[in-house]
């Protein structure tokens, strides 16, 4: 155990080439004399060499965006002409993020060590999913790692931008719930008493509506932890049991595609990412029953998941695509009319692209759509709740103009 922990050790160094002309850079070596002996190897006579704090593997805040723009600018790099090595060594000068900065040089490391690309890349589970590996192995093994980057940094450009519209169609109107339950809750506790205070020196019987109002203050100001704190204890549990009941969360996924207006979504979105993975995995030449277990990962929803499994168990079988996407019941006559074709032809991949292509759009007008939906019914909410409250707090004063 202590061999293998020294293995993953990182040192920063600081030298000079044979030109005289200073370098830095990241390496691996269990001691620092073994830095010293590789960097002498390559020309380079060492000036500085200090062990970082960090082991491979420690954890960042590196985002599947940041994963995209990283595939990307090294699939730049590579057209351009620049050596692997290089690359890295650039892409992490222009990075921000630490962690990310530290994985890349990470990686860099064990390529200069002598590691392929794919084993780099699998030291970080967390940032390079079965998929990215596998497509990057494929290129590797087949010379065409410059054309299946490419690849990869599509797709997984495409798939963060269709995890960004459906956080769109999300975040609105959760995010718009919440402020009026804080408006409301404020009005409440804070301006609902200094009302209160009034109707007690006007004397007289309150309107119904307006005492049910000073009695829901009332309530606020001496439960608000008790609501505040259910409120927050729920959502904890929900999370929990989505996380850790596998039952509770395949539960949940039937209930979300039978949604209305957002269960729409939720489909279209499954069916354009199996449409995206599959098709890339298609065209780096991956066998269609190795392809689906990564199709299956990116699914999204159990339902999909469990049926993406099943097509794969049934093509292991010899069962055709199309017969198993059809009989699934989980996609339209539109995608099983465009694999058909594609295997007729010989061409999935590039049907399953249109495909893909077709539903991303719809996606994007679905969500658009739901939001201009949702908009006017969203301000009728707050109006009713908010508006509710003035009016309740003036039905008194309202009364005693009548009066006079």
């Amino acid at each position: 155990m202590a061999t293998a922990a020294k293995a993953h050790l990182m040192f920063e160094w600081e030298g000079k080439n044979k030109n005289g002309q200073k370098q830095s850079g990241f390496t691996t070596a269990p001691n620092q004399e073994l830095v010293k002996a590789k960097l002498r190897r390559q020309g380079i006579i060492p000036t500085k060499i200090r062990k970082k704090r960090k082991e491979f593997g420690g954890k960042g805040k590196i985002t599947p965006s940041d994963i995209a723009l990283f595939a990307r600018q090294l699939t730049t790099m590579m057209g351009a002409g620049v050596p692997m090595v290089q690359s890295f060594e650039i892409v992490a000068n222009g990075v921000s993020n630490k962690a990310m900065r530290d994985m890349i040089n990470g990686i860099k490391a064990e390529v200069e060590g002598g590691s392929n690309l794919t084993n780099a890349l699998r030291k970080y589970p967390e940032q390079f999913d079965e998929l990215f590996c596998s497509l990057t192995e494929a290129g590797e093994q087949s010379g065409t790692l410059e054309s299946l980057l490419n690849e990869i940094a599509t797709y997984k450009e495409k798939s963060e931008s269709l995890k960004k519209k459906i956080k769109k169609a999300m975040f609105y109107p959760v995010a718009v719930l919440v402020i009026a339950f804080i408006v409301t809750a404020i009005l409440l506790v804070f301006v609902v008493p200094q009302f209160e205070s009034l109707f007690e020196g006007m004397g007289g019987k309150l309107p119904a509506f307006t005492q049910m109002i000073v009695n829901a203050s009332e309530f606020m100001q001496a439960w608000w932890f008790v609501l505040f704190g259910g409120t927050g204890a729920t959502v904890w549990i929900f999370i929990q049991a989505k996380k850790r009941s596998k039952a509770f969360s395949e539960l949940l996924d039937r209930l979300v595609l039978k949604a209305p207006v957002f269960g729409d979504i939720v489909v279209k979105a499954a069916t354009a990412r199996f449409s995206r993975t599959l098709a890339t995995m298609s065209k780096a030449g991956v066998p269609l029953v190795e392809a689906m277990d990564s199709v299956a990962g990116v699914a999204g929803n159990s339902v999909y998941e469990k049926a993406i499994y099943k097509m794969r168990d049934e093509a292991a079988t010899g069962q055709r695509l199309t017969v198993s996407i059809e009989s699934s019941g989980l996609f339209s006559n539109m995608v099983v009319q465009m694999v058909s074709i594609g295997e007729e032809a010989g061409s999935i991949d590039d049907m399953l692209g249109k495909v893909a292509d077709y539903y991303d759009e719809e996606v994007d007008n679905a969500v658009d759509s739901m939001t201009s939906l949702m908009e006017p019914m969203i301000m009728s909410f707050l109006g009713v709740v908010i508006g509710g409250l003035v009016v309740g707090m003036y039905l008194p004063i309202f009364k005693m103009g009548d009066a006079f």
